[in-house]
């Protein structure tokens, strides 16, 4: 019987520790896809985040280091810049990356750090029991807006891609789903398309991926899937926002 589908090499067989429905599997799973294709296992190093992936060294099957709260770009650019032969990679909640870590993701795109960045955002603090995030949409209820988020007091929902769009040496930005087969192919081929940005030399990469967190949205795993379609993708459209190479949609 010939073998169609099976775990990558990169991704250990091991038990989750994330909650029903969560995306983080997912992207765990098309990462390791990714850099068993690339066939780059042994020069890939991911920089794990403070929060729900924070155990991420215990899931993939490459070197994998931990960094402060928002410090994963900092960490990856030295890596990098030490090792210009590995291929290095930050993986980020939106807690970590669009608050704590905001002046380290700018100033490593503004840099055009040959680094790519997994930007996972499930508009919450995850980890610490489902606070608001810089992310959090308008109206939407949280342990910290039980009235949900209100844009006067604490600002407008960050776009992320959109900001760092405008710093001239990012290389590839894009914004993926992770609510349906067609969406997470299409994250997929986005994700595939950073990591060769960086083998091929070209620069700073990001991919935000929108993904379901039923747990601290109050809802069964598949009402966070229609949630994403019907809420979130609404105030963060789907494609490529900046693209260096080519003007491809993922």
């Amino acid at each position: 019987m010939q073998a169609v589908y099976q775990r990558p090499e990169s991704l250990k067989d091991v038990e989750t520790h994330y909650c029903a429905g969560c995306g983080h599997g997912i992207v765990h799973r098309l990462i390791a896809e990714i850099v068993d294709e690339l066939g780059i296992r042994e020069r890939t190093v991911g920089i794990a985040p403070v929060g729900c992936a924070v155990l991420g060294y215990d899931y993939f099957n490459f070197d994998v280091s931990e960094a402060a709260h928002g410090r994963t770009p900092a960490v990856a650019t030295g890596m990098k810049r030490a090792r210009p032969d590995l291929i290095v990679f930050s993986y980020q909640g939106d807690g970590d990356l669009a608050a704590i870590g905001t002046a380290e993701i700018i100033h490593a795109g503004n840099r055009g750090e040959n680094i790519t960045v997994v930007f996972v955002n499930n508009g919450v603090y995850g980890m610490t029991g489902g606070q608001m995030a810089p992310t959090t949409l308008e109206g939407q209820v949280t342990k910290t807006t039980p009235r949900g988020r209100m844009a006067d007091d604490v600002g407008a929902p960050l776009k992320v891609p959109e900001m760092l769009a405008v710093c001239d040496r990012t290389a590839f930005l894009a914004r993926c789903a992770l609510n349906s087969p067609k969406n997470i192919r299409a994250a997929k081929r986005a994700l595939k398309k950073a990591f060769q940005y960086q083998v091929e030399g070209k620069g700073f990469s990001l991919v935000e991926l929108l993904s379901p967190c039923p747990t601290y949205w109050g809802v069964e795993p598949l009402d966070a899937l229609k949630w994403i379609e019907e809420k979130v993708i609404p105030r963060y459209p789907l494609g490529v926002i900046k693209d260096a190479g080519t003007q491809e949609t993922p």
